[in-house]
């Protein structure tokens, strides 16, 4: 017995009608006819009356009926479940994220060593949409709280550093209090690059009391960097993840004191939001404290 037989003959049992039941399946309505009929033979019952005017279910097809769909929901189960241990993983990313995403992806081989994955590198907007749509499995992303319709797994923390100039006062310190740098110039990407990650650094830095003089938004990240190395009075801050991958020598991160974090996510369509997203939520999970660069 096919499973294909099976949704054929729930199919016309919810039209009562062999024409709109063909329509629903597009195929050719002797087809279904052919399935329904081999199916009678197979069990050796009729389930359909049928008659020019009108087609009803017998006794034994309402009982099959009932068969049919328990049959057919426990076998998409199966499908779902089968789904969930993925050899491929799509996972959306951005610019300073290589070593996290090089340790998760070691810690997820670790528990299947043919997982494959492709790393698709778009604006946080554009990634939640991603997900959305089904072109993603999951998202790490910072500074997102709640999204509609997604998931949203509280997975690492990150230190926030202030990066100067190599000219500024401070760029030799261990460390830098938010205070010697409230006269100084607040230098940050402009909201549209990542708007959950620009608020939640601006809020840390409010909610740590620091209202700074905010300078004019900048482009991307690199462009951050190039202009707070060329103006010794500006700054900006980031999180520990990007600082790691800095390579410019004109500019200095230090870490600051009292620390201030930012949280990263893991973002998952809702119905994903199971024990394969929970094992990516371990992988992603900072192995004991913060990467400190």
């Amino acid at each position: 017995m096919e499973l294909r037989a099976l949704h054929y003959f729930v199919t016309v049992a919810d039209e009562l009608h062999f024409g709109r039941a063909a329509e629903r399946l597009h195929i050719a309505q002797p087809a279904v006819s052919q399935q329904i009929a081999r199916l009678e033979r197979e069990l050796g019952v009729r389930l359909l009356d049928r008659s020019p005017r009108r087609v009803r279910l017998t006794a034994a097809g309402q009982r099959v009926l009932d068969a049919a769909r328990s049959t057919l929901a426990a076998a998409s189960q199966v499908e779902a479940a089968a789904k969930q241990v993925m050899t491929t993983m799509r996972i959306g990313t951005a610019a300073g994220m290589t070593a996290r995403l090089e340790r998760g992806i070691d810690a997820l081989r670790e528990r299947a060593p043919e997982f494959d994955v492709v790393l698709v590198d778009l604006p946080v907007e554009a990634r939640l949409n991603a997900l959305r749509q089904g072109e993603l499995d999951l998202a790490l992303t910072r500074g997102v709280r709640s999204v509609p319709g997604l998931t949203v797994l509280p997975t690492w923390t990150e230190r926030l550093y202030a990066v100067v100039s190599r000219h500024h006062p401070a760029a030799g310190r261990p460390a830098v209090g938010l205070a010697e740098l409230a006269e100084d110039t607040l230098r940050v990407p402009a909201r549209r690059h990542d708007p959950a990650l620009h608020d939640a650094v601006v809020l840390a830095l409010h909610d740590a009391g620091l209202h700074p003089r905010a300078g004019r938004p900048t482009g991307t990240l690199q462009d951050t960097i190039v202009e707070v190395g060329s103006e010794p009075r500006s700054w900006t801050v980031l999180p520990a993840d990007q600082v790691a991958e800095i390579r410019s020598t004109r500019v200095r991160a230090i870490p600051l004191e009292p620390a201030i974090t930012i949280a990263g996510s893991l973002v998952v369509a809702t119905e994903n939001a199971g024990n394969a997203a929970e094992c990516a939520v371990t992988a992603f999970r900072d192995e004991v404290t913060d990467h400190h660069p």
